[in-house]
């Protein structure tokens, strides 16, 4: 095999290891084991994603979300990138456990909403090395945020190891004077996070990641649109990663999988397993991929009290709420749960220059489907659907 091919296989393996670029600053990514150098080109991008989920025969939410991104070098040596997004939001939403077995026979929550966010990042290529420095804002008429990220990587002589570090703190302010179930005026939230990581060459075809993230988050973590719902004013976590990509050579392609572990204060732990398939064909490149999440319900979670039948006893239920004194939710999203994601995306590279793409996903969670059967019982299943379409041109 010549270098030639080496290097450029080695280039499609590990830009796959890349986490998506400025989806969320606060969020600490490891990188490439490869020396960068700043961009040549500027790049713009632009989204447009739907999202819509349901669950026993309603719809709950739908969303759209418009969105920008760019990337442009400045001189020879930095780069800076900066996207914006909006989130058009309506719907419904249950205030206790799912719809069909709300607090009051099927309670639910309408709601229409708008976030804007954007943020901006720079970074400095110098060599073996890189650093970053990042900030984003998000804003509703409810839930304001700012975080602020800085983060290094540095490569062995050979380029064949990377270590990465990286900081990240966020603010968040939480204020719905004017809805909710639940006042929350003028309510404080902060994260911080912390990440070390490292990511190997190990072969000419083989590339593996491990990161792993501290984050230590203190304030209020109350859902103030959910009945019944109080939550400890602390909330620290940890998360593992590890990532294998292997390029098939038989096929041009890339197998690309993941495994991550969470836990935190609450009580929850999870684990993803993840898996892709990179498949170029001529201009196309098609991707289908798959994720298993399976959850344990947090510690202060109400479990839902089933009859003779198996079937949500919302009287029993609704006594045993009422008498659990301390931290309490029926939000769903602390239940124990097992969930599948199936995705697909293709991309076509109309020249050099400009590409369009494609990507619907869809989920799928119950609580049947949780490790060792230890889910949720009683609770509706949940769907959701996802699509978007993108252009991305460089100039």
């Amino acid at each position: 095999m010549n270098h030639s091919k080496n290097h450029s296989k080695n280039t499609v393996l590990m830009a796959s290891l890349l986490l998506p670029g400025l989806a969320a600053l606060a969020t600490l990514t490891s990188p490439v084991a490869h020396a960068e150098n700043a961009p040549e080109k500027t790049t713009i991008a632009f989204k447009l994603g739907s999202y819509h989920d349901s669950q026993a025969g309603w719809d709950r939410i739908t969303a759209t979300a418009p969105q920008v991104y760019i990337q442009a070098p400045i001189a020879s040596d930095w780069a800076i990138e900066a996207s914006a997004v909006r989130d058009n939001v309506s719907g419904a939403t249950p205030y206790f456990h799912t719809q069909k077995t709300g607090a009051s026979g099927g309670g639910q929550l309408g709601m229409k909403d708008e976030r804007n966010a954007g943020d901006v990042r720079i970074t400095r290529y110098l060599g073996r090395s890189t650093y970053a420095a990042g900030l984003a804002i998000s804003n509703e008429h409810d839930y304001q945020s700012t975080a602020i990220s800085l983060d290094g990587r540095w490569s062995s002589e050979d380029n064949n190891t990377t270590w990465s570090a990286g900081l990240g703190a966020s603010n968040d302010v939480i204020d719905n004077t004017y809805s909710g179930l639940n006042t929350a005026i003028d309510q404080k939230k902060t994260t911080r996070e912390i990440m070390v990581g490292v990511t190997q060459v190990l072969t000419p075809d083989d590339i593996i990641q491990f990161n792993i993230t501290r984050s230590m988050g203190s304030g209020y973590f109350n859902d103030p649109y959910k009945l019944f719902d109080s939550r400890p004013d602390a909330r620290n976590t940890w998360i593992a990663l590890a990532r294998w990509n292997h390029y098939v050579e038989g096929f041009d392609a890339s197998l690309k999988t993941s495994y991550r572990y969470y836990n935190d204060t609450f009580g929850v732990q999870s684990h993803t397993v993840g898996v892709e398939w990179v498949q170029p064909m001529g201009q196309w490149t098609l991707t289908p991929a798959a994720r298993y999440y399976s959850q344990k319900a947090a510690d202060f979670f109400i479990e839902p009290i089933l009859d003779a039948q198996g079937n949500y006893d919302t009287a029993a239920t609704m006594r045993k709420t009422l008498l659990t004194s301390g931290f309490r939710s029926g939000d769903q999203r602390l239940s124990g749960f097992g969930a599948i994601t199936l995705s697909f995306k293709a991309a076509y590279a109309i020249n050099a220059n400009t590409s369009v793409d494609f990507k619907i996903e869809t989920y799928r969670q119950s609580g049947d489907w949780a490790l060792g059967g230890g889910g949720t019982k009683g609770l509706d299943t949940f769907n959701a659907q996802f699509y978007q379409v993108g252009i991305t041109h460089r100039f």
